[in-house]
C-alpha cells in the first residue's frame, strides 16, 4: 500500500504561514487532529469570507459547499447534511429537497451512495477513487 500524505498550510493575522504535514497512515483520527491545530492556530475563523459568499449560492451549490465543508470524512445522512445547512445558511429546507440534492451529487460522482436496510447514507467520494474510475472510462 502506497504511503499517504498529506499537507495544510495555514496563514495567521500575522500573516505568518504555518505548513502541517502528514506522512504514513493518514487516518480520520490523525486528520481531525491536523485541524484541530489548524484551529488552534486561528486557521478557520467563525466567519470566513466563503461563508459570506455563500447566500449567493444556489440551494444546490450551498448543499454541496455544506457537506466538502463539514463532512469531508464521514459517512452522513440526509438529516445531518439538513441540520448542519440550516446552521450554515440559516435558510429553512425540506427534508425531500436535501434527500433531492444529495441523489443528485452521487449521480454526479461527487458523493458515494449506500443503503442499509432502511438507512441511506452518503459521502464524498475521495480523489484516488475518482481518478480511478476516470481511467476506467477511458
Amino acid at each position: 500500500m502506497p504511503v499517504r500524505k498529506m499537507k495544510v498550510e495555514v496563514f495567521d493575522e500575522s500573516g505568518n504561514r504555518y505548513t502541517i504535514s502528514l506522512e504514513g497512515s493518514v487516518t480520520r483520527k490523525n486528520a481531525l487532529r491536523i485541524l484541530d491545530m489548524v484551529e488552534l492556530l486561528g486557521g478557520m475563523p467563525g466567519v470566513s469570507p466563503e461563508t459570506q459568499y455563500i447566500q449567493e449560492f444556489s440551494k444546490f451549490d450551498k448543499v454541496q459547499f455544506v457537506v466538502e465543508k463539514h463532512l469531508p470524512l464521514a459517512w452522513f445522512s440526509a438529516k445531518e447534511a439538513q441540520s448542519l445547512y440550516e446552521k450554515e445558511t440559516n435558510d429553512p429546507v425540506s427534508l425531500s429537497t436535501i434527500s433531492t440534492y444529495l441523489s443528485r451529487l452521487a449521480e454526479r460522482g461527487t458523493l458515494v451512495k449506500s443503503r442499509n436496510s432502511n438507512k441511506v447514507v452518503y459521502r464524498l467520494m475521495s480523489r484516488d477513487v475518482k481518478e480511478l474510475l476516470n481511467n476506467r472510462q477511458i
